[in-house]
């Protein structure tokens, strides 16, 4: 009997150690599948619509738009989005407690409004109006809050410095179980990102939870290695990622709410005299710039490789 009631005990505390590992590696693979199967729906029915800027707000693109081409159960206004299942708080990628933003501007400040002089006494300045989030629940569970940009310019193929607020037209935060929690981005919840209002551009990248090295200290050339040394799985994000990374800045916290110029992957189209040009974005007041390729080093936020 002893030797039976040492066994159980050795069992229930092997359970004990071994059982939320299991459990959290179940949750983590049920999340990656709902989350590449959510980005799917999203990338099928953005590009449907006509053009994504013109509604009047968040809540009229929902009824008006996105329930044409995605199936939704449940829609509500920002006073209301609990109703809709999104929580009132969430965890920061950066383990940071913070308050479901009910506003554009909430979500980022810099998204509606930039005033900024550079160490150089370069100015930087940008307005565009503010508008209320809304929410709506689909078919399949999830819970999505949207943050709305009634006024999103086409891509011109511009050169030189181009604002990405004003490109990007939708930003959505989902929740794949609502409020059951742990509601965390990078695990039930993060964010897909509708970029110009015609020929749309549909990302949802997953940052790595820190930057991949000092600040401002990689290359170009260095970024893919770099980011392959800090985790096989991850990779260096494209320029409409890093866009959709900006317009959640505050959501992935850390180092990369308060730094300034990363880098994409993405080449500048335009090479310049010398050889092929590159983007820098400055997260503290969302421009993006070409510089010569390899002339300067910059910070370095990855992704993960789905």
């Amino acid at each position: 009997m002893a030797e039976i009631l040492l066994s159980l005990t050795i069992i229930g505390v092997v359970a004990a150690i071994t059982l939320p590992s299991l459990t959290g590696n179940i949750n983590e693979r049920t999340w990656n599948t709902q989350r590449k199967a959510l980005y799917a729906r999203f990338s099928q029915a953005i590009p449907l619509l006509n053009s994504l800027n013109g509604y009047a707000d968040a809540e009229t693109f929902v009824t008006s738009g996105l329930a044409g081409v995605l199936k939704i159960n449940n829609i509500c206004d920002k006073e209301h989005l609990s109703d809709c299942g999104v929580a009132d708080a969430y965890t920061a990628l950066n383990g940071e407690k913070k308050s479901m933003p009910k506003t554009l501007s909430e979500l980022n400040p810099i998204l509606t409004s930039v005033n900024h002089c550079d160490s150089a006494n370069a100015l930087f300045k940008f307005e565009q109006a503010d508008t209320d989030a809304a929410a709506f629940e689909t078919a399949n569970g999830e819970s999505i809050a949207i943050y709305y940009n009634p006024t999103c310019a086409p891509d011109m193929q511009e050169s030189g410095r181009i604002y990405v607020q004003s490109k990007i037209c939708a930003h959505f935060v989902y929740d794949l179980n609502g409020t059951k929690g742990p509601n965390t981005i990078g695990k039930d919840m993060g964010f897909i990102t509708a970029i110009y209002p015609i020929d749309s551009v549909v990302v949802a990248p997953m940052p790595h939870y820190q930057d991949a090295a000092a600040p401002n200290s990689v290359k170009y050339d260095d970024a893919a290695k770099t980011c392959t040394a800090q985790d096989v799985n991850y990779r260096v994000p494209s320029v409409h990622e890093l866009m959709s990374m900006f317009a959640s800045r505050d959501m992935i916290g850390g180092s990369f709410s308060t730094g300034n110029g990363y880098q994409p992957s993405t080449l500048v189209k335009t090479p310049t005299g010398d050889g092929l040009s590159v983007y820098r974005l400055a997260l503290d007041y969302g421009a993006l710039d070409e510089t010569a390729k390899n002339a300067y080093r910059y910070s370095l936020r990855c992704v993960k490789r789905n």
